[in-house]
């Protein structure tokens, strides 16, 4: 604070500080107030950050006036110290003690009103000085502004005080803090009045009257928040004089037809308006501000880059008149890349829109387009793109319009040539325009034709494209290679969905498939198709990376789907929401979760989930280390809480627990993966090499004694070939742990530590020159406190101590974090080799024991032929009994079917997969028992029943019969030869005798086994 008056008291002094308490007073003086002509009275002057005040010398001081420094409109300094302040209110003159005194206030002034608007002259304000009652003018007006550099987010936090000050309101520390804080710390220049929408209206008025001198700021944002008046009265005003704000945004602000008119206005008073992306949807602005706007803009030299007009209540009128204003002024067709004009019904359905389409047609630099619900045709358009931006144009929106205006089946000329001819499409929204077949067709050839598209997101969603679109789509989707996501939602396939899906299958382009609300049909072809569904998804080339059944209404039938999952490899993520799949579907998802190593993303809501099948969720990702997020499921979870709360709570904090440990670099569980893998490579292939192993060692004792020396070679070979066929029980185990010891302190890992000692002693030689770099930059800026110092050294020493970084910081980034990833990948690469070689040496051994089982059966019989005269047995007899003493059952199978049995094991081990889990009971039952199992849990009956068209059928009964070899052993009593006691009754009139039974028996090839007791049927046999 400067130095007060030596006339001054102490008690004075300290009354005025109390006085003032709110603002820290920062000068004191004693002048003289020239109260009338040629008369003065002594006063004290006393400063504070934004006002000047003035007190009698009387204790306790009481502030006889004030005003603030944004009032003055001109600060004159007279002789004899005196100075001549012009205010708002009148004339303010006063002498000083000292001309030192003069020059302390001056400076004060002219500190204050730069912070507040930087420029050479005065602030004056604008408004009737006579009414002070009446609605003030919030913000300061000056002509002249130039820019801040040192202040934070340019000095937006004075400015802000000052106007609280200047309209006696209450200063918000909390908006100073959080520009000064979060705006800086994010380097943000979007001031976005919804981070302080909690406050009064009349505090956002002060805020955006702050950004009328602002620098920093070059954005003002608003969406879904209705301003009052006074607020946008501050808008204009900033708009009149900011002249660094690029873009506005007041989306569905409560902005009306007055509004854009006065805005209008504010652009012909500011010639230096930067201004060039302006946002004013939904907004019920109508034609009388578009004709202002459109008026305006003719005089735009720069034009626009941006302009969003969605759902502001336009006609064809005001679109003419914008349409125009895009032709007459040439600024905008080379500035110009973002325009929307969406939800405007009934805009681009007359002829007045072909001011709009020559636009289009001209060349321009249009890359954003967003015509939909605007009723325009669809082939017109593509035909004015088409010459227009067509081969930059990256965004396309045409959703809810029309196709076109004529009723010929013949194809819109357009559609083909548009589509061929983009070469930077990205995004193609058509949904709910009801697209005609030749239209569909033309499309589809466009694209195939067009090389230059890649991963474009095409939406023919509600295009009721039904029987004859899903035969198109099967035709040319084949050949359309450069569409990487498609959605094809509510279309009415149903069941044509049978061919469809597979016809998507074999397009290797798409990666995200959206096939939604299609699953309209009865129990047994929707679970037809959803088999097809699990079948393109198992296939091992498959590309799809994401899939989409949402509100389909599968409800239990889920499942099917859910089932694969477990197994699947390609999918990172599913959307289930809308199924109604209930608690047992979030049972069947858990089980997959449990196994499942590939999803990242699972969306789903609305399936009728209950805590417990939270729960079921919960322990299932306590096993998951992969999926990285779950969308809230906001139904669900609400209908949940309803009835258990805690529990509730507690499972989703579980979930979202596991989630955010997934998302951490950290080790993957591969010992779950390998015992999965190991189940999958050595279950099936096992007991085929012990029937094998079996058939061969009885025909090796067989023809043991064979003097035949080509024999004895094969005798010698397939002893060798059961020694392998032995020790392949342990390759895989064997493998995989040799490369996990490898693994441990293998080249890899060397190669990190040495790489994490080379960027250690790269950071430290960084830190080194940056420090010595900033040292000489402090002597040159502060030489004579670089002198003071201790010495060069000495202080290079000091701070490289604390500029370190540590070295374990460097190792454990490179190791734990980077060295853990790759590591993880590493183990899954060495799996699938363990796996690859496992299989590759067990087909090996099966097909040659299979031939040394063929070439010795051969010798056998050959031998048997040779020793046996005719109606005697002889050697051969001996030999051959010998191979059928023991295990009989297995001769039952013939040669041929085990060959079979073979290939067809190997045809399955080619895809590499976990067999799919079987569909649960819940689905496969029959309504009856379901039922019955029901009640005895405690149900009421009829309560399955109010499931319509869940019944099961015929197919999904004998599902699990599916991965059954075709050929194989016949299914026998195992206790057929055993005698049978004495029946001790006579049989019956309707009971069959013990011999007729016993004869049925040996007539039957199929076991015949009682009823069973279960409640599920023959779905419970099933089960694994």
């Amino acid at each position: 604070m400067a130095k007060t008056g030596v006339e001054l008291t102490r008690e004075l002094q300290d009354s005025i500080r109390r006085c003032l308490s709110q603002g820290a007073v920062l000068q004191q003086h004693r002048v003289k107030l020239e109260t009338k002509p040629k008369k003065f009275e002594d006063r004290v002057l006393a400063l504070t950050s934004w006002r000047l005040h003035l007190f009698p010398l009387k204790v306790p001081a009481k502030v006889e006036s004030s005003f603030n420094v944004l009032e003055i409109r001109a600060f004159n300094t007279l002789s004899q110290n005196q100075i001549l302040v012009e205010t708002e209110r009148g004339m303010v003159s006063m002498r000083l003690p000292s001309a030192e005194s003069v020059d302390q206030v001056t400076r004060h002034v002219s500190s204050a009103l730069s912070k507040v608007c930087p420029g050479p002259g005065c602030l004056i304000r604008r408004g009737n000085a006579d009414t002070p009652e009446g609605p003030r003018d919030t913000s300061p007006n000056s002509e002249t502004s130039t820019s801040t550099t040192h202040s934070v987010c340019g000095g937006f936090s004075e400015t802000y005080a000052a106007l609280c000050d200047y309209n006696g309101l209450h200063c918000r520390e909390e908006v100073q803090w959080d520009v000064d804080t979060i705006y800086h710390a994010e380097d943000n220049r979007e001031f976005n009045l919804l981070d302080f929408s909690h406050l009064e209206s009349r505090d956002l008025a002060l805020m955006v009257a702050a950004l009328a001198y602002n620098q920093w700021f070059t954005k003002l944002y608003c969406k879904d928040l209705r301003l009052g008046s006074e607020v946008l009265e501050q808008v204009l005003h900033t708009l009149s004089k900011s002249g660094s704000l690029e873009e506005l945004v007041l989306d569905n602000a409560g902005l009306k037809t007055d509004f854009v008119q006065k805005l209008a206005g504010v652009f012909g008073e500011n010639g230096s308006c930067v201004l060039h992306a302006l946002t004013l949807s939904h907004n019920p602005i109508e034609d009388k501000g578009f004709l202002s706007l459109s008026q305006q803009l003719l005089c735009f030299p720069t034009g626009l880059t941006k302009l969003c007009l969605a759902k502001t209540a336009i006609s064809p009128r005001g679109l003419q008149a914008l349409g125009q204003t895009f032709g007459a002024n040439p600024a905008f067709a080379s500035s110009l890349r973002y325009l929307d004009l969406s939800k405007n019904p009934g805009l681009l359905a007359t002829d007045e829109a072909s001011a709009l389409y020559s636009f289009l047609a001209q060349p321009n630099a249009l890359v954003h387009l967003d015509l939909s619900a605007t009723d325009c045709t669809v082939d017109l358009l593509l035909g004015a793109l088409l010459h227009g931006c067509c081969s930059h144009l990256t965004y396309l929106n045409l959703a809810r319009n029309s196709c076109s205006h004529r009723k010929g089946r013949e194809a819109p000329p357009a559609f083909k040539q548009f589509f061929s001819s983009a070469y930077t499409l990205s995004h193609v929204n058509l949904s709910s325009t009801r697209l005609p077949l030749e239209a569909l067709r033309a499309l589809l050839q466009g694209l195939s034709l067009n090389s230059h598209l890649s991963d474009l997101h095409l939406d023919l969603s509600s295009c009721e494209l039904r029987s004859a679109g899903a035969q198109a789509l099967q035709e040319q989707l084949g050949a359309v290679t450069c569409v990487g996501s498609l959605d094809l939602s509510d279309n009415g396939f149903d069941s044509d969905l049978l061919t469809l899906v597979p016809a998507l299958g074999k397009n290797k382009s798409l990666k995200h498939l959206f096939l939604g609300k299609n699953f309209n049909v009865k129990a047994k072809i929707l679970e037809e198709i959803l088999h097809k569904l699990v079948q393109m998804i198992q296939e091992e080339d498959c590309s799809l990376q994401s899939l989409s059944v949402a509100d389909s209404r599968l409800k239990l039938r889920t499942s099917i789907l859910i089932n694969a999952l477990g197994s699947n490899t390609c999918l990172a993520k599913v959307d289930l929401s809308g199924n109604g799949m209930e608690d047992i579907g979030a049972k069947m998802l858990s089980k997959a979760l449990q196994i499942n190593s590939s999803l990242r993303t699972i969306l789903w809501d609305r399936n009728n989930t209950s805590a417990l099948g939270f729960l079921d969720i919960a322990r299932a990702l306590e096993s998951n280390h992969t999926l990285r997020f779950m969308s809230f499921p906001v139904s669900d979870i609400s209908q949940a809480y309803r009835s258990a709360p805690e529990r509730t709570e507690d499972v989703w904090q579980k979930i979202q627990w596991c989630l955010v440990r997934n998302n951490h670099s950290q080790t993957c569980p591969q010992e779950q993966a390998f015992r999965l893998q190991q189940g999958l490579v050595t279950s099936s292939a096992e007991q085929m090499l012990q029937r094998l192993c079996g058939r061969v060692q009885e025909e090796v004792r067989a023809l043991r004694l064979c003097p035949l020396e080509p024999v004895q070679d094969e005798l010698l070979y397939a002893r060798d070939l059961i020694k392998d066929a032995k020790n392949s029980r342990a390759l895989f185990p064997s493998l995989y742990e040799l490369g996990h010891v490898l693994a441990n302190d293998g080249p890899v890992r060397q190669r990190l530590e040495s790489v994490a000692s080379e960027v250690s002693k790269a950071v430290d030689k960084e830190l080194q020159v940056i420090l010595e770099s900033m040292v000489s930059l402090t002597q040159e800026l502060c030489p004579v406190a670089m002198r003071v110092a201790e010495g060069h050294n000495k202080m290079l020493s000091n701070v490289a101590e604390r500029v370190t970084v540590p070295r374990n910081f460097i190792r454990g980034a490179l190791l734990e974090q980077a060295g853990q990833d790759i590591q993880n990948k590493l183990d899954e690469v060495k799996l699938s080799v363990v796996t690859y070689l496992t299989n590759s040496i067990v087909d090996e051994i099966l097909q040659e024991l299979y031939h040394s089982h063929k070439s010795l059966a051969r010798h056998l019989t050959q031998l048997r032929t040779l020793s046996d005269p005719p109606g005697g047995p002889g050697q051969g007899q001996d030999l051959s009994s010998r191979g059928r003493g023991r295990n009989h059952d297995h001769e039952e199978t013939t040669d041929d079917e085990l060959g079979t049995n073979i290939d067809t094991m190997a045809i399955k081990k080619q895809k590499r997969c976990r067999k799919i889990r079987p569909v649960s009971a819940f689905i496969s039952g029959s309504p009856q028992d379901m039922e019955s199992q029901l009640g005895n849990l405690g149900i009421p009956p009829g309560w399955f029943s109010g499931f319509g068209g869940m019944q099961p059928t015929a197919g999904s009964s004998w599902e699990g019969l599916s991965e059954l070899p075709t050929h194989g052993y016949k299914l026998r009593h195992q206790t057929q030869g055993r005698p049978r006691p004495p029946r001790t009754t006579p049989p019956g009139p309707g009971r069959p005798s013990d011999k007729a039974t016993s004869l049925q028996l040996r007539k039957c090839p199929v076991k015949v086994e009682p009823k069973s007791k279960f409640p599920w049927g023959q779905a419970q046999r099933r089960r694994p």
